[in-house]
């Protein structure tokens, strides 16, 4: 080959190498989608034949045959273990619909992971913001074992209202704060000692920046560091200070180091309102205000109505318990909430 050759511009070879790439992702999409689409549409068949058989090995039975025949005729792919994620592939999402976007948006990998979810309301809640932050199933799998949907506001909500937001997501992609906003955080990634001061935790998460905002959740941005406020001759300092462009909304998050206390409250509220009159857009909605403390009481709490105020006191955990006590912790704060929580299928959630 001739070394007089004209050379293609750089601009050239990257215009190509992008049309390559994206024909390339949307390829693999296409095969995902239809991968996915067998292993349900086996999955059912299956399931009908093993509905249509009375004896109770006959499942069993049909399932080891199937696999040896379909190993022998394709090879590797179709074991028993693979046979059963198919049954209860279909078994879980015999809605049509839902599996339409399944297969559109998630990987099998992904799918495996979503169908041993057993609660409905909790495998849709992770359906729904797997495809809205576009987790790889990796993150996925973390997320679930984070406990992710038991720390949001939204599992501390009747059940009518859960599924309402999330049908406000699904279909018009209107994200909630509820959906976002968690308690506790988790941030056992900030390798703090015993011992800390509150700039201490600052420097830390800003360190961890990243980590942190994928623990805030979906859209959020940092904007700045120790905020300053002038307010009349009074200086006053935000601690951190983020917008989510999912919600549309500048975010104030206050670090404290021991435990909740009343007067938390008037400095956030005065905080969020300055934010309001002289930082909020015009298309945007008002300040969300974050109190990170290390406890909380929760009677005081609810007598202050901070969600009234735009004001959500979570505690912030900086070594992860055993997953045991945090389930036993996270699922007594829920039912205590759903006590609290007057409702009735009459009322609007």
């Amino acid at each position: 080959m001739s070394n007089d050759l004209p050379q293609p511009s750089d601009r050239l070879f990257q215009e190509i190498r992008q049309f390559i790439d994206a024909a390339k992702q949307r390829a693999a999409v296409a095969i995902n989608a239809e991968i996915t689409l067998l292993y349900w549409q086996v999955g059912k068949r299956i399931q009908t034949e093993i509905l249509q058989n009375q004896r109770a090995e006959y499942g069993k039975q049909i399932i080891v045959s199937l696999s040896q025949q379909l190993t022998q005729t394709y090879g590797k792919g179709w074991s028993e273990k693979q046979l059963r994620h198919c049954l209860h592939f279909a078994g879980t999402f015999a809605d049509e619909q839902i599996l339409s976007t399944l297969r559109r948006e998630l990987s099998w990998t992904h799918i495996k992971t979503l169908m041993y979810i057993d609660e409905p309301l909790k495998r849709d809640f992770y359906i729904e913001i797997c495809c809205l932050e576009g987790w790889s199933s990796r993150q996925l799998q973390e997320r679930i074992n984070s406990m992710l949907f038991e720390r949001t506001a939204l599992s501390r909500k009747p059940e009518e209202t859960i599924r309402h937001d999330l049908e406000q997501l699904r279909q018009d992609q209107q994200v909630s704060p509820d959906l976002l906003l968690k308690d506790p955080y988790i941030l056992d990634f900030l390798d703090l000692s015993d011992r800390y001061l509150e700039k201490d935790l600052e420097d830390a998460i800003l360190r961890e920046i990243e980590k942190f905002l994928l623990e805030l959740g979906a859209g959020f941005t940092f904007v700045a560091r120790q905020k300053r406020l002038q307010i009349d001759n009074d200086d006053f300092y935000i601690d951190l200070l983020f917008y989510n462009r999912k919600l549309k909304r500048l975010v104030a998050i206050d670090l404290k180091l021991g435990n909740f206390h009343p007067e938390y409250k008037g400095q956030m509220e005065l905080y969020l309102r300055w934010l309001a009159k002289y930082e909020q857009e015009p298309d945007e909605q008002p300040p969300l205000g974050i109190i990170l403390c290390a406890g909380k009481k929760q009677e005081q709490i609810e007598l202050l109505e901070l969600d009234k105020s735009g004001i959500h006191v979570a505690e912030y955990l900086t070594v992860l318990p055993p997953k045991e006590l945090l389930q036993a912790k996270l699922q007594e704060a829920i039912a205590s909430a759903r006590r609290r929580l007057p409702y009735s299928k009459d009322e609007p959630s």
